[in-house]
């Protein structure tokens, strides 16, 4: 198979803790689908943290090592964001925001220190979140007459489909989440189907 859907990220929020000379790293892991998810939870840390001296974050995003982000925060450039997207990495994780929080103690860590501290309090947090496989897919919403129900629920059926949104009328709509490798198999089935309009809505 030339095309690998599957993907590794984590299903739950998880937390991991550092401490040097003073100094309290807060490491809070969450998976993500988008930019606003991260930023969302970044604010929710800034709430909940105001005091702290900086929330350094990174994230990956997607399949490919292109839709990523590392924000040192006012740390040392690279010594904060890099390690903690590289921890990601090193995981081989996606969808996944990574936010460590510090407090300072009062002891300059240098930035070898700053590197450390930051990797190992990530992965204090991924090493206890829960691992999950899933899939690339892609979400198409489905419109066609009442009369073709029939057609459209055979495919449904003969690829293990599960309909959302479902609405029927004199014309109906569903949505389906297909797997980015059955693509293909899938919608020639239900471009057959007549009067059948296929609409991409988004990839997950």
């Amino acid at each position: 198979m030339l095309f690998d859907d599957s993907y590794k990220t984590i299903d739950a929020p998880s937390e991991g803790f550092f401490r040097d000379r003073g100094s309290k790293f807060l490491a809070y892991a969450y998976p993500i689908k988008t930019e606003d998810d991260a930023k969302g939870h970044l604010n929710e840390l800034y709430e909940l943290h105001p005091k702290a001296v900086h929330h350094c974050y990174a994230y990956r995003l997607g399949l490919d090592r292109t839709q990523f982000r590392a924000n040192d925060d006012g740390e040392p450039s690279g010594s904060a964001g890099k390690p903690i997207l590289n921890t990601i990495y090193a995981h081989d994780l996606t969808n996944v925001l990574v936010v460590v929080v510090r407090y300072f103690g009062g002891t300059l860590l240098g930035v070898p220190g700053l590197i450390n501290a930051y990797k190992v309090a990530t992965d204090e947090a991924l090493k206890i979140a829960r691992v999950v496989t899933l899939h690339v897919r892609d979400v198409y919403t489905l419109v066609y007459p009442y009369e073709q129900m029939n057609d459209v629920m055979k495919v449904i059926k003969a690829f293990d489909l599960v309909p959302q949104h479902q609405q029927f009328d004199n014309e109906c709509s569903l949505q389906l989440e297909i797997r980015k490798t059955m693509l293909n198999q899938v919608l020639g089935k239900l471009e057959k189907i007549d009067s059948l309009r296929l609409e991409f809505e988004r990839t997950i």
